[in-house]
């Protein structure tokens, strides 16, 4: 009857989440352990939705555990369960929530046969970027804007860059 008792604390008692950090595109998590004996591991649920988990790790019989390839600027919802050998769960612990930051928006240049620069902006989807360019510093002159789409990268052409011996760019997001 004991064995039954501390199986039916692991089905009651969710387990609680303690604490979430902040790896580049991944996320670390730690959570309490169960207090029952029956627990045999712990199981990692995440989604984009509160409440809808489309995704899952069975991370053994740890308090901790990195979820990676997440994406940059996406919203992600954790929870924890707990599982005994005959692999039944627990209910879900709290949820915790987790907005993986974008990096700083970058510019990366090519020229092409013609002298004409092609840069390609990366940043934050949905963001405009005005492009900056100089051949004298530290004096800069907008020569065009973008909207990044759902990729966070676009193409700019400065076709007025072989007009100059030195072009130097630069890109400043007008949706802080």
């Amino acid at each position: 009857m004991l064995g039954l008792l501390l199986f039916l604390a692991l089905i009651h008692d969710p387990v609680p989440a303690r604490s979430v950090t902040f790896p580049a595109n991944s996320v670390a998590l730690a959570w309490d352990r169960s207090a029952s004996a029956e627990v045999t591991g712990y199981r990692v649920y995440y989604g984009a939705a509160s409440g809808i988990y489309t995704n899952s790790t069975v991370v053994g019989n740890v308090s901790t555990n990195s979820v990676s390839g997440l994406a940059p600027g996406a919203a992600y919802f954790f929870a924890i369960t707990a599982y005994n050998a005959a692999g039944l769960e627990s209910p879900f612990s709290n949820e915790i929530t987790y907005t993986v930051p974008t990096g700083a928006p970058t510019v990366q240049i090519r020229l092409a046969l013609n002298r004409q620069v092609i840069l390609t902006v990366n940043g934050q989807s949905g963001h405009t970027y005005e492009i900056q360019a100089t051949s004298a510093l530290p004096t800069w002159t907008p020569i065009g804007t973008v909207t990044l789409g759902p990729s966070g990268a676009i193409d700019f052409l400065d076709p007025s860059a072989a007009n100059f011996p030195n072009r130097f760019y630069r890109i400043r997001d007008t949706q802080p």
